[in-house]
């Protein structure tokens, strides 16, 4: 069994920062990559970063580009970070980390293309 959990959220102002952590663990297993994606009441759950293993590319929504960096360890590819800095009001939301550990996968936006998912930690940003 394949577990993932995300540490690293909590209130902050507008305008700080905060890293969120996500580390997998569990049954052996391969990790093409990792993302983030977030949910706010009433709303969809929605992309954020993404991370992939094979040449460390990196992809970001729109909303937090310049904003947020995606890291992760790229040698045992199970631990992803997403440092977000100039926090505004509306990131608040859960924020959930996310393994794809199927070769091949496209999908980096979207949550088929992920295979595992955490509990998810808890942004606020107060203005």
């Amino acid at each position: 069994q394949v577990q993932l959990v995300e540490s690293g959220g909590g209130l902050v102002q507008a305008g700080g920062s905060l890293r969120l952590s996500c580390a997998a663990s569990g049954r052996t297993f391969s990790t093409y990559g990792m993302g983030w994606f977030r949910q706010s009441p009433g709303k969809e759950r929605e992309f954020v970063a993404a991370i992939r293993w094979s040449g460390s590319l990196t992809s970001y929504a729109d909303s937090v580009k310049g904003r947020f960096t995606i890291s992760g360890d790229n040698i045992l590819k199970k631990t992803v970070y997403l440092q977000m800095n100039n926090l505004k009001p509306e990131d608040t939301a859960v924020y959930y980390c996310a393994v794809d550990a199927t070769y091949g996968r496209t999908g980096w936006s979207i949550q088929s293309g992920y295979d595992y998912w955490g509990r998810g930690t808890q942004v606020t940003v107060s203005s």
